[in-house]
């Protein structure tokens, strides 16, 4: 029954560090594609797509051209942005000022717009073509996807966030070549990876498929893409989660001033307090007498400035479709699970508490395809939580309480 949980679990998770795996685009080289996933290769659109500025990537920049472009982009930001006037080419993609203040200008109220010249500066960088200018737009994406979608209720126009998203894209959507992106996961039945499609060799010499392999089981990570021109209520989610993708590709040079955004981001998305499963991470249940006293204290603030507050903040959630759910746990998963991030206190600190948010979302929304993925990574971040020497991450929690 153990082994049986374990790889019914495992097999849900495939999504979640989708490296670990074969990645093949169908007919195309994963070694190309993890050496420049922002390569851009040459692509005619149809359509309205195609009259679309934003749908239109350009093709990339030449060794000669980077220069000149890191020169131009650097004069642009100082225009729109004084205070970084004293950058240079050089330390544009490096910049510690770079970050905060350009974060600070995404998240104003009238940020966003289509006239906004910093979503503008944020357009035309992305589309030069020049990887360090690619990867520089690409710190902001949980910036901008985060204040988009958190203002998408308002029904106020955001083209210049529109923009951007659909650059990036239109980019993703040209190096795929309308390929879907899959995964080969492993046959957890067999003793390891090795033995799997072996064959026989008869006694004629010739060699024979064995019975007891089985074929391996490719997934679809992400589905084929299709150009898109604009932004509709039917295409935000897919066109902000192919964004988030994008970030996770190379989510290993990006800040970790970006991903703990991020994790805030997931925060308010979810509009779910999951304050009441930190005792589930912490390894302990609560107490009769605890929960007492909670509930006590929920009954007090009913009526007031508290409880309203808490109301509004709920309220600001946004809906979390499973297309735009993979690319977020995978990105929590990266902040919980990736190297070094036993330094980064604080980023380990704010991915626990979006997964608790989001599993509370989960548990509320009664969303089983989240609900075990989400429960997976609150287990897996105890595996690299100080003082647990002791822990069995494959041992079945036993509980008389069922958590609705």
């Amino acid at each position: 029954m153990l082994l049986t949980y374990f790889v019914a679990k495992h097999k849900i998770l495939f999504w979640l560090l989708p490296l670990r795996f074969s990645i093949s685009h169908n007919n195309s080289s994963l070694n190309t594609k993890l050496r420049n996933p922002l390569s851009i290769t040459p692509h005619t659109m149809s359509g309205d797509e195609a009259s679309t500025p934003s749908a239109t990537p350009k093709p990339s920049a030449t060794a000669a051209d980077s220069p000149l472009k890191l020169k131009t982009a650097v004069e642009a930001l100082s225009s729109i942005v004084p205070s970084l006037s004293r950058l240079t080419p050089a330390s544009l993609p490096t910049s510690p000022d770079l970050y905060p203040q350009i974060s600070a200008l995404l998240r104003q109220p009238n940020s966003g717009a289509g006239d906004n010249n910093l979503c503008r500066w944020l357009y035309d960088t992305f589309q030069s073509g020049v990887g360090d200018l690619q990867l520089l737009v690409l710190r902001f994406i949980p910036i901008i996807a985060g204040v988009y979608l958190s203002r998408v209720a308002d029904r106020k126009p955001q083209a210049g966030f529109e923009a951007v998203l659909l650059a990036v894209y239109a980019h993703e959507t040209t190096s795929r070549a309308g390929k879907p992106v899959s995964i080969t996961i492993p046959d957890l039945t067999q003793p390891s990876v090795y033995h799997e499609g072996s064959v026989k060799t008869s006694g004629k010499g010739t060699s024979t498929p064995n019975s007891a392999a089985t074929e391996p089981e490719t997934a679809v990570v992400s589905p084929a893409l299709e150009p898109h021109g604009t932004v509709r209520s039917t295409r935000r989610a897919r066109i902000v989660s192919v964004a988030l993708e994008l970030f996770y590709a190379k989510i290993g040079q990006m800040p970790v001033s970006s991903k703990i955004d991020f994790c805030e981001f997931c925060k308010m998305w979810a509009g779910q307090d999951g304050e009441m499963y930190k005792k589930f991470e912490e390894g302990g249940e609560k107490t009769e007498e605890e929960e007492e006293e909670e509930g006590k204290k929920e009954e007090e603030a009913v009526g007031s400035d508290v409880a309203v507050e808490k109301r509004v903040k709920v309220e600001g959630r946004v809906p979390l479709c499973w297309e735009l759910l993979q690319p977020v746990m995978r990105i929590l998963g990266h902040c919980l699970l990736g190297p070094n991030n036993n330094k980064e206190v604080e980023l380990f600190e704010k991915a626990n508490e979006a997964c608790r948010s989001l599993f509370s979302r989960s548990m509320h929304d009664v969303n089983p395809k989240a609900i075990l993925p989400m429960r997976s990574l609150m287990r897996l971040s105890k595996t690299v939580m100080p003082n647990n020497d002791n822990l069995d991450p494959t041992e079945l929690p036993f509980s008389d309480v069922i958590s609705l």
